[in-house]
């Protein structure tokens, strides 16, 4: 074997110049059979392109190959576990039977709130100058939002505070300017 370097072209593009052992291993994540040379020699090269079902091999090459797993998270484009909700349904005791849409809903409902809650909490992180989000902030988001407020109102947050406020009876008068004032009542008619 010479050392001599070459360009690969995959479609008349170079794709790799020397191609060593490591440059062969990466070979594989590129859906071609062929490569060429670029002086037009054609190499064979042994690589299958397998859809996501073939990927899995079957036990001594009979039947159908299974599919690679797919989650019900990732079906139904969430990122919280419809499997273990499903599962804390089952093992809660809510009902007698769940259906399969059920914790597919549910997650969607948790995972909408979640986002809503560290937006909230994420812009009042900002608003403080903080890249770090604290349950202060979280606080902070939940009570100033009139619809998250009403639904966690119930609820206590630890090391959350509250919120700045104080009343208007409590706050000093203003100085008065002289006579004449607006509050004072005229005796004349």
């Amino acid at each position: 074997q010479s050392k001599r370097t070459f360009s690969l072209l995959y479609n008349n593009i170079p794709f790799a110049s020397s191609p060593t052992k490591t440059n062969f291993k990466d070979y594989k994540k590129f859906p071609f059979k062929k490569l060429y040379l670029s002086k037009g020699k054609e190499i064979q090269t042994n690589l299958q392109i397998m859809s996501s079902a073939a990927a899995t091999t079957t036990k001594g090459g009979r039947g159908k190959s299974k599919a690679k797993a797919v989650s019900r998270s990732s079906k139904a484009g969430l990122q919280f576990p419809v499997g273990r909700v499903a599962r804390f349904l089952k093992k809660g005791r809510y009902a007698e039977r769940v259906g399969s849409g059920s914790p597919v809903y549910l997650s969607a409902v948790l995972e909408y709130l979640a986002a809503e809650v560290l937006e909230l909490a994420g812009n009042a992180a900002r608003d403080n100058k903080k890249n770090r989000i604290i349950p202060r902030h979280i606080q902070l988001a939940v009570r100033n939002d009139e619809e998250l407020s009403k639904l966690l109102g119930g609820v206590t947050i630890a090391n959350g505070g509250v919120l700045p406020n104080i009343h208007q009876n409590l706050l000093p008068k203003k100085a008065s300017k002289g006579k004449g004032e607006i509050g004072s009542v005229s005796q004349e008619f």
